[in-house]
């Protein structure tokens, strides 16, 4: 037992060991309270609340209807949510362009927050003054070390999100002028262009997953009943894609004015397609650009070697004979 508490002694100090211990408390802790959250509702209980009439009653009839929420999550609902409704459906929309549709998104994006804030400023405290230190530490770095990892910590599940909505927003915008000619192929096959979002959907789950969730939830909607302009308008506020609004402002203007919707997806078909052969020689014409200073980097220096080298090893040779003859 000495044995393995000395490196440990060595590392931490006299309370090594007792610091350890508090660490793996912390993260048995937090590990079960992520379980507590997890954990899904007792069959058992849900067929006794069936039996007895509850679920299928008043305001829970209403909040199923909308989806099942965490329990756990709830209890936090006021910590856990901001108060400001503008602010509140901002970060919904945000998190929706990133892929995350559940009910329970915003909340628990602020208790990733929260949890990884605490963690990285308890790491902090204990990397400051365990592992390193304050006895030849300025106060700045103190606070810098001890304070840093837990604002880190804070900030990655945003840094997270925002490079979901850029990789997702990239994913569509990839992936739509193919989404277009299977939407016109389907529409004057003669589906409906409810038939043809679903058709699409099923087809581009495969190869862009984003995209045809997208397609999905607009076909699940039109299914329940919702407007159709107003779905279109929804599923161009979520993808956050300037190619995806002007496709919903075609077809809502079709639908407006009675016009043929398949002529509408042929044109803008056309144009997308247009589009993404711009788009590819753009990258294609920003590539020498890129390249420049890895080929001076790389090129360069090999061939001042090859060509100069050999001459001042000349001049050196030739330097150090006349030294010698004098």
């Amino acid at each position: 037992m000495d044995a393995l508490l000395q490196p440990i002694t060595d590392i931490l100090g006299p309370l090594g060991p007792i610091v350890l211990a508090g660490v793996l408390g912390l993260m048995m802790i937090v590990i079960v309270f992520i379980m507590m959250l997890r954990q899904p509702e007792d069959p058992l209980s849900k067929l006794k609340k069936a039996q007895n009439g509850v679920v299928a009653s008043g305001p829970q009839k209403e909040r199923l209807r909308q989806g099942a929420r965490n329990e756990q999550l709830e209890r936090f609902s006021k910590f856990l949510e901001p108060e400001d409704v503008a602010e509140l459906s901002k970060r919904q929309l945000t998190l929706r362009q990133a892929g995350y549709q559940s009910k329970d998104a915003v909340r628990m994006f602020h208790a990733a927050q929260f949890l990884l804030g605490v963690l990285g400023l308890i790491l902090g405290v204990i990397y400051t003054n365990f592992i390193v230190g304050t006895d030849n530490m300025t106060t700045q770095k103190i606070i810098m070390f001890t304070i840093g990892p837990g604002g880190a910590g804070y900030y990655l599940p945003q840094y997270w999100v925002t490079k979901r909505v850029a990789k997702r927003q990239e994913e569509i915008t990839q992936g739509f002028p193919d989404a277009l000619d299977m939407l016109l192929v389907c529409v004057e096959a003669g589906q409906s262009l409810d038939q043809a979002i679903t058709r699409v959907a099923h087809e581009l789950q495969a190869s862009y997953p984003a995209l045809a969730d997208e397609f999905m939830v607009v076909s699940y909607e039109m299914k329940a009943g919702k407007d159709k302009i107003t779905v279109l308008n929804d599923m161009g506020e979520r993808c956050g894609v300037l190619d995806v609004a002007s496709f919903v402002t075609v077809l809502v203007q079709s639908a407006s004015f009675g016009t043929s919707i398949a002529e509408a997806l042929r044109v803008y078909a056309g144009e997308m397609r247009d589009k993404r052969v711009m788009r590819a020689e753009e990258a294609a014409n920003k590539l020498p650009t890129k390249m420049t200073l890895a080929t001076m980097m790389l090129t360069v220096p090999p061939l001042l070697i090859i060509l100069v080298g050999p001459s001042a090893h000349g001049i050196t040779q030739l330097g150090n004979m006349n030294a010698l003859g004098n």
